[in-house]
C-alpha cells in the first residue's frame, strides 16, 4: 500500500517541482454521458492496461456505466477470469521497474491524487494527455511539455499523430498526422480522461443525483410547511 500512494504522489511532485505557472486546458464535463465514458473504458483497457492498473476497480463495476456483464467480458475483460476480479495487469512491478525504470503507477485513484495536490484533477490529465512530442533525446523517444522528462512513452500517437515542439514559441505542432483529426482526438482523450475520474469514485454520479433529490425533497416539503402554517395561523386569527 505504501508503494502505491508514493507512486501516485510521484506525479504531482514532479510537476510541482517544475513549477506551477504551465496553462491547464479545460477538461470536457463527461460524467453524465454514458457512452463517452463507455468509451473511455474501452481506450483504457486497450491503451493503458498493458502497464497500468486499476486494482481498485472490478470490472462488474463497469456495468454502473450501462454495459451488460457479457459486453464486459466480450470486449474490455482481457486481464481476468472472472468478472469480479479487479482491474490489474498481468506483468509484476518488480518486472516492470526492471523494463522501465520505474513502476507505472495502478490509475485507479489517479483523478484524486492530482486533485488532492493542487485542485486540477480532470485538466491535468486532459492537458497532459495531449501534450506528448517527438524527443530523440529521451529513451522512450517522446517527451512531455507539462510532465517534463516523463518515462512514459506516447502510447496514443497512432491517433494522434506527431508532435513537435518549437523551443522558442514553447509550443507544440502536429508534424505527422494520425488516424484522428485534433478535433476528434480531443474528443477521445476527454472521454478517457471522463473515465479515470469516474473510477476514482464511482459513486460520485450517484451521491450528485441524491443530492438533487434531496433538495427537491425539501423544496417542496418547505411549500407544504408553508401552506400548513398559513392555514394554522388563519384559524388562530379567526378566534
Amino acid at each position: 500500500m505504501k508503494k502505491f500512494l508514493l507512486a501516485l504522489l510521484f506525479v504531482p511532485l514532479t510537476v510541482l517541482a517544475a513549477g506551477t505557472a504551465v496553462h491547464l486546458d479545460k477538461a470536457p464535463e463527461v460524467q453524465w454521458d454514458r457512452s463517452a465514458l463507455q468509451n473511455g473504458a474501452r481506450l483504457f483497457v486497450n491503451y493503458c492496461l498493458n502497464c497500468h492498473g486499476m486494482s481498485f476497480v472490478r470490472y462488474n463495476r463497469l456495468t454502473e456505466l450501462g454495459l451488460t456483464e457479457q459486453q464486459i467480458k466480450d470486449n474490455l475483460m482481457f486481464t481476468a477470469e472472472k468478472i469480479g476480479e479487479p482491474m490489474r495487469i498481468a506483468a509484476r512491478a518488480s518486472e516492470q521497474k526492471q523494463w522501465f525504470g520505474v513502476t507505472p503507477p495502478d490509475l485507479s485513484l489517479v483523478a484524486r491524487a492530482r486533485a488532492s495536490a493542487d485542485g486540477s484533477g480532470a485538466d491535468w490529465l486532459y492537458t497532459y494527455l495531449r501534450s506528448f512530442y517527438q524527443d530523440e533525446k529521451r529513451p522512450t523517444g517522446w517527451n512531455n511539455t507539462l510532465f517534463a522528462n516523463v518515462g512514459m512513452p506516447h502510447v496514443l500517437w497512432e491517433l494522434q499523430g506527431v508532435q513537435e515542439l518549437n523551443h522558442e514559441t514553447q509550443k507544440l505542432g502536429i508534424s505527422q498526422s494520425g488516424q484522428l483529426a485534433p478535433a476528434e482526438f480531443d474528443k477521445q482523450i476527454a472521454d478517457l480522461v471522463g473515465f479515470l475520474v469516474w473510477a476514482g469514485e464511482p459513486a460520485a454520479g450517484f451521491r450528485k443525483q441524491l443530492g438533487f433529490g434531496v433538495l427537491a425533497f425539501l423544496v417542496i416539503l418547505f411549500g407544504v410547511s408553508y401552506a400548513l402554517k398559513k392555514e394554522y395561523w388563519r384559524d388562530v386569527k379567526k378566534h
